[in-house]
């Protein structure tokens, strides 16, 4: 099993936006930033150097997770009641629209 510094040096993305479980200096951002890409994690509150970030992305990552969370709240959609993928993405897109209307 690999861990998030290697499958995240592969990503094809310039921006990588994480929440504090991924601020290790050494094994993940600082090769995310030799590789020329924009890193959006903000630092522990025991490090001893705090990182700047940009706090508006990161509230822009808040909402999309909160999205997710609110669509985890369908059981049909956590638990992927649906076999084929064409029936599972049409369950998300019914449940995305109730969510976006409510």
């Amino acid at each position: 099993m690999e861990g998030a510094d290697v499958l995240l040096s592969k990503t094809r993305g310039q921006i990588v936006i994480a929440d504090k479980g991924y601020d290790a200096q050494a094994r993940l951002v600082q090769p995310l930033l030799d590789k020329g890409k924009q890193v959006i994690i903000p630092s522990r509150s025991t490090s001893k150097q705090p990182r700047e970030y940009d706090r508006h992305l990161y509230k822009e990552r808040h909402l999309v997770e909160n999205f997710f969370a609110r669509l985890k709240q369908y059981r049909a959609i956590a638990t992927r009641y649906d076999k084929t993928a064409r029936n599972f993405l049409g369950a998300i897109y019914l449940v995305a629209s109730m969510v976006w209307l409510v």
